[in-house]
């Protein structure tokens, strides 16, 4: 790094302001400017050049980013922790800065709010107290709906048209409940019971497609379901001999497989035939579902409570005990295949999941009753605590990019709402 004396006996360095935001581009010669500079005083640097270039006449708040992480120390700390001592002219990236989420609704419910999933405008939760809720995003309640026997864990959508949709919702009764809502008639049914796991059932996640399912559980084990509403031809001959209604709606798993030691926690597919789950054993596992077997195998330090993917940077989060969130790409070629370590919760991360519109951007729940909104580019502090809850937080979603909802141990689903700006 060129560093040169002004009068004021100050150390400079050269810097040169570049951005991906056209809007925002303001010539890129090289600048001199003081070693120790913060953020702020790029900020206003930045918006002075845009007053004279530019139509930009209100005053825009910036993050900066050198080395691919976002200025949180003076200039100086922040290159020379990155190993860089070079005389070149440093670059010095700059983006609109994300808006903090703004509160919404409190649905309140009798119990924890253990299971969340969002599609367009309903929002679809999961109880202690063994029920399920329908909800719109703007917070009217449109329906209960029991059925479990004990708390539910896990929910998702599988179809939603404007007439009607389809659900699953899986319980610690070691049931996993496949539902029709009749959205006209507000009127819902449960049209399957997927029996097949011995203990409390975890972690549900549905395929691209919507025609399969993977469910987790206690009993370690990992089960692919078809997600159709019609009867299974291995169930038939059994549904047929059924007696009972609830006998009648038996499905049975396509496929088991094992591999896990302990509970599986977190599921995600990652493409079409493709499943990761996170485990209480410290490991996770990337898994076939058509050969039924482990492709690969990442092991941790700690149990595993949560992990999502992104297809956007085919990257994974996870969420653990020992309260970090971590990012890996299970793709790696170079160097480990953890690539970032996130430190802010005082408690174990329970739920984490990616933004569905931005490569950058996710939330993790902890047992802290805190949300966090993170970017990848600042691993040492969140962007924001999305505070209210004032119990642990038990799960989030944002699968509505507009919609960061979180549901806590204090019987409320919290809502934020999430403005996207392009970064």
């Amino acid at each position: 790094m060129e560093i040169v004396h002004s009068d004021g006996n100050e150390a400079q360095v050269q810097i040169r302001f570049v951005t991906k935001q056209q809007r925002y581009a303001v010539p890129n010669y090289p600048l001199s400017v003081h070693s120790s500079i913060v953020a702020s005083e790029l900020n206003t640097i930045i918006n002075e050049l845009l007053k004279e270039s530019n139509d930009v006449e209100n005053e825009v708040e910036f993050d900066f980013l050198v080395c691919s992480q976002f200025l949180r120390t003076p200039l100086v700390e922040h290159v020379a922790e990155r190993g860089i001592f070079t005389e070149e002219v440093i670059d010095v990236e700059y983006v609109e800065k994300h808006p903090l989420p703004e509160p919404k609704d409190c649905l309140i419910h009798d119990d924890w709010v253990s299971a969340v999933a969002v599609c367009n405008k309903w929002i679809l939760t999961g109880t202690y107290d063994n029920k399920l809720h329908i909800w719109t995003s703007k917070g009217k309640h449109r329906l209960v709906i029991p059925g479990h026997m004990s708390p539910v864990k896990a929910v998702a959508w599988i179809s939603l048209n404007d007439d009607n949709a389809s659900f699953v919702s899986a319980s610690m009764d070691q049931t996993c409940m496949i539902w029709s809502w009749d959205i006209t008639k507000n009127s819902v049914e449960c049209v399957h019971v997927c029996q097949g796991h011995r203990r409390s059932v975890e972690a549900v996640s549905v395929n691209y497609d919507k025609t399969l399912m993977a469910t987790g559980a206690w009993d370690n084990i990992l089960l692919i379901w078809s997600t159709s509403t019609q009867e299974d031809d291995d169930v038939e001959s059994a549904s047929k001999k059924a007696r009972s209604e609830y006998a009648s709606k038996t499905k049975a798993p396509k496929r088991a497989m094992k591999g896990h030691k302990q509970a599986i926690s977190g599921i995600v597919w990652s493409d079409k035939t493709e499943i990761i789950t996170s485990s209480w054993d410290h490991t996770i596992k990337i898994w076939d579902s058509e050969l039924g077997g482990i492709k690969h195998e990442i092991y941790g330090d700690k149990c595993f409570f949560d992990i999502d993917y992104s297809p956007l940077s085919r990257a994974v989060i996870t969420g653990s005990a020992d309260q970090h969130v971590r990012l890996y790409d299970p793709r790696s070629a170079e160097g480990a295949i953890l690539k970032v370590k996130f430190t802010s919760h005082s408690q174990w991360v329970a739920s984490v999941r990616w933004s569905t519109v931005n490569e950058h951007l996710f939330i993790s729940g902890g047992y802290d009753n805190l949300v966090k909104f993170w970017d990848t580019r600042s691993p040492k502090a969140p962007l924001f605590d999305l505070m209210g809850h004032e119990d642990k937080v038990l799960s989030c979603d944002w699968s509505n990019p507009e919609l960061i909802v979180s549901g806590g141990a204090d019987n409320t689903l919290r809502i934020f709402k999430s403005k996207n700006v392009g970064r």
